[in-house]
């Protein structure tokens, strides 16, 4: 994926001892740090080691794993950007849409899209899973450019209405960096992130507009999505999932007296838009959120500014403005009736607004289904447990296996691999690589001696990634713990 696709310095993790099979670990990660201890306490000196305290050695020797990280973590070891954007020419594409059009839509593997510092006016349409586009910094990064859909409609591109547009893609992820619709009519849409696909993920970002309905996912299916310590503007429904959304540390401007917030959540009674740690500010007189069919909101810990109007969260009921209904009117409200089957589900928890609180937001998540105690609602919770992306942990190895001279590595979930890792064995020889990057079955070359042993798994400058969407790259951890099952049987 272009000339920065080298990763980091190699890495070794020494697997601990597990049952007597072909495939059995030979060396201890523990005897390994205990020794590095002892080394490093006699070049000091031993006993008159100035500022060697003797009852930390001692505590050391006792409890190495305490002190020193297991290597299998890999902590810190993320690979390099796969690809380098950047618009003097020093990276692998001077624009971002080049950048993600190299990508084949059929992509499987995780794939890191460095942007350096600069403005980038364009639009991007995204058709690959599995992307992340990280800028260098959150403010040096910008994407801009001026698209309203009413433009679009009228002159249509291949790339979309958005400035960022996802065709149906899964896993995507946008960091550290500023997206901005510059178009400045608040009276019409103006979306910045627009697209379909499942468990997207922007963190640390400023998402930016001055029109309605700056972040739209899932109009084409519902989805799960992620944000944390992001900027959000726009002049109504500017955040308006569909599906499950989780919400963290953002903050939301208003440019119009319309809601903030809008969601859709008619396609399962499950479904909802939790928002937690957020503010709310905008024009004076904005309203916090609403919805035209069925909905699910939970407010936690957020705080609203006293420019906020004194309207609970309620379904949209035609016409808006007071005016006498039409027949059109009268037909959309029936329509919308099919979809509203639930009703009003807004649950709040220690929320509080400058200048007082309204009695609509105050505590009442003893009403919502199973009622919550506040600490259980968490992003895996908001997903039903089928996805967290605010977990750390990496992918686990499972089960090692041997076929066909091939040894297979059986991973938890999916995983991506970078340059050429290998097996290290006990009779010095290697087992290379040979494929299943974006599978969770990883295929190294068994070496000539069928009896040998695995000693270490040699990152080798390389590095194992989850492929799914978190709110951080996961690396694998490539421990073997002794309950862990080996087999030599095909697979």
């Amino acid at each position: 994926m272009g000339s920065a696709s080298n990763a980091l310095d190699g890495n070794r993790c020494v697997m601990r001892e597990t049952s007597p099979v072909i495939l059995r670990p030979a060396l201890r990660q523990e005897t390994k740090t205990r020794r590095t201890i002892v080394s490093l306490f006699r070049k000091t000196g031993g006993d008159n080691a100035p500022g060697m305290d003797r009852r930390i050695v001692l505590f050391a020797l006792l409890f190495p794993a305490l002190l020193v990280p297991s290597c299998s973590k890999f902590t810190g070891n993320l690979p390099k950007p796969d690809i380098v954007v950047s618009a003097d020419g020093s990276g692998d594409f001077k624009t971002i849409q080049a950048a993600v059009s190299s990508i084949p839509a059929i992509n499987r593997e995780r794939v890191v899209v460095f942007v350096k510092n600069g403005t980038y006016r364009e639009k991007i349409r995204v058709d690959a899973s599995f992307v992340t586009l990280r800028g260098q910094s959150r403010k040096g990064t910008r994407i801009e450019f001026p698209q309203l859909q009413d433009d679009f409609v009228a002159h249509p591109d291949d790339l979309g209405w958005a400035v960022i547009n996802l065709n149906r893609v899964n896993d995507f992820v946008l960091e550290n960096l500023t997206v901005e619709n510059t178009a400045s009519n608040m009276l019409a849409h103006a979306f910045t992130i627009y697209g379909t696909g499942d468990r997207t993920v922007i963190v640390g970002c400023n998402v930016l507009s001055h029109g309605g309905d700056t972040v739209s996912l899932g109009p084409g299916g519902p989805g799960r999505y992620y944000h944390a310590r992001c900027n959000f503007s726009g002049s109504v429904d500017f955040v308006c999932p569909r599906g499950w959304c989780y919400v963290t540390d953002c903050s939301f401007y208003a440019y119009k007296k319309t809601a903030a917030v809008w969601h859709d959540g008619s396609s399962d009674p499950d479904m909802k838009f939790v928002l937690r740690n957020c503010r709310f500010d905008g024009a004076t007189g904005f309203s916090l959120g609403r919805h035209h069919v069925d909905a699910q909101f939970y407010f936690l810990d957020c705080k609203f500014s006293a420019k906020m109007r004194d309207k609970s969260i309620q379904r949209v009921i035609y016409p808006v403005k007071g005016v006498p209904a039409t027949e059109t009117d009268i037909q959309r409200n029936a329509d919308s009736d099919k979809q509203n089957l639930w009703g009003d589900r807004a649950y709040f928890y220690n929320c509080h607004r400058n200048g007082g609180d309204f009695d609509w937001f105050a505590n009442n998540l003893s009403s919502a289904s199973a009622s919550p105690k506040p600490k259980e609602i968490t992003a895996a919770w908001t997903f039903g447990g089928k996805w967290n992306p605010e977990n750390e942990s990496g992918p686990m190895i499972r089960q090692l296996r041997v076929t066909k001279r091939q040894i297979a590595v059986v991973f938890s979930e999916p995983v991506t691999v970078k340059g050429k890792p290998r097996l290290r064995m006990r009779s010095s020889g290697v087992a290379d690589y040979l494929s299943g990057s974006g599978t969770d079955i990883v295929l190294f070359g068994q070496p000539s001696d069928s009896d040998d042993e695995v000693r270490t798994v040699d990152l080798n400058g390389g590095a194992i990634i989850a492929c799914a969407a978190s709110a951080t790259l996961r690396p694998a951890d490539l421990s073997l713990g002794a309950t862990q099952k080996f087999t030599t049987k095909s697979y």
